[in-house]
């Protein structure tokens, strides 16, 4: 084993981040715009039944039209939302006034984070969407190794005053940068989320809410993954349905995929392996792909 590898034998690199989102969606052409014209992201490429959205050449969905599936049942595992990280406060402004235009209705709820402002929606077909920006990490505050994090009062009206900008508000913040910052799963329970995530992937826990929620991330970062019971406390594996289709992990180098592989084969396991790419499930059926950045 080359030093890289013992050096992080258990752990995911610190720099991995997260990839695009791809959803199964039973109208693509409605859910492009809501993507598109609502939440403000690009189309990047659009090639038969598969429609790639993002910003600066960057992926942040990818929309796969499956019209034979149906929305999943109540109370199942699967996405609970995909979180878009903006750079600025001004873009983030930008992107809410343009829900507040056009979809004000898919509006369901902001806070702040202590680590982040938040802005939180449901797409037209179920799916839960966050739009937020960070604070600067020197801000962050961290007990015993885990980040403080809260859920404050946050205005969407007083946040659109003091950071929506004329030129913002007319389109210059559109083709900024952004990405996906985290992906938060229902599951059906936080001890088993925390064996597959933290035990064999490799992130690190960064906060917890009891048997409700947690919270894990690489390198640092306030979270990358979050898993909880909220709405599906007890759920088995998912059933074929409209809604997530995969998580992508981005890894910083080909050492770091090999390392991620042997170390989820060693917990047992599934792993399907291309050379590279890794394939493989968590223990809902929720899919993760993880390849080098």
């Amino acid at each position: 084993m080359n030093e890289r590898l013992a050096v992080y034998a258990d752990r995911l690199a610190a720099d991995t981040a997260m990839g695009a989102v791809t959803l199964l969606v039973g109208d693509l052409d409605g859910m492009t715009r809501y993507y598109r014209d609502v939440v403000t992201l690009q189309v990047l490429s659009a090639e038969g039944d598969t429609v790639t959205l993002g910003r600066s050449g960057r992926p942040i969905v990818v929309l796969t039209h499956d019209p034979a599936l149906r929305s999943a049942a109540p109370g199942s595992a699967g996405l609970f939302h995909t979180a878009i990280l903006f750079e600025t406060q001004a873009a983030l402004a930008a992107a809410l006034y343009s829900v507040a235009r056009h979809a004000p209705g898919t509006f369901t709820g902001s806070a702040d984070h202590l680590v982040s402002q938040a802005f939180y929606f449901t797409d037209p077909e179920g799916n839960g969407i966050e739009l937020y920006w960070d604070r600067a990490r020197t801000e962050w505050s961290w007990v015993h190794g885990h980040v403080e994090m809260a859920t404050l009062y946050l205005d969407p009206n007083r946040f659109l005053t003091d950071h929506l900008t004329e030129e913002a508000s007319g389109g210059a913040t559109a083709g900024d940068a952004a990405s996906v910052g985290h992906v938060h799963l229902s599951v059906g329970d936080v001890a088993t989320a925390r064996a597959f995530y933290v035990e064999a992937l490799g992130f690190d826990e960064t906060a917890t809410l009891g048997n409700q929620a947690v919270f894990v991330s690489a390198g640092g970062y306030h979270h990358h993954m979050a898993m909880n019971v909220w709405n599906s406390r007890g759920a088995g594996p998912r059933m074929p349905a409209l809604g997530l289709a995969r998580v992508n992990l981005a890894l910083p180098d080909t050492d770091a995929v090999g390392e991620l592989g042997e170390r989820l084969r060693h917990h047992g396991l599934a792993v399907r392996d291309d050379g590279r790419t890794l394939t493989f499930d968590d223990p809902w059926n929720n899919l993760l792909v993880a390849s080098s950045a």
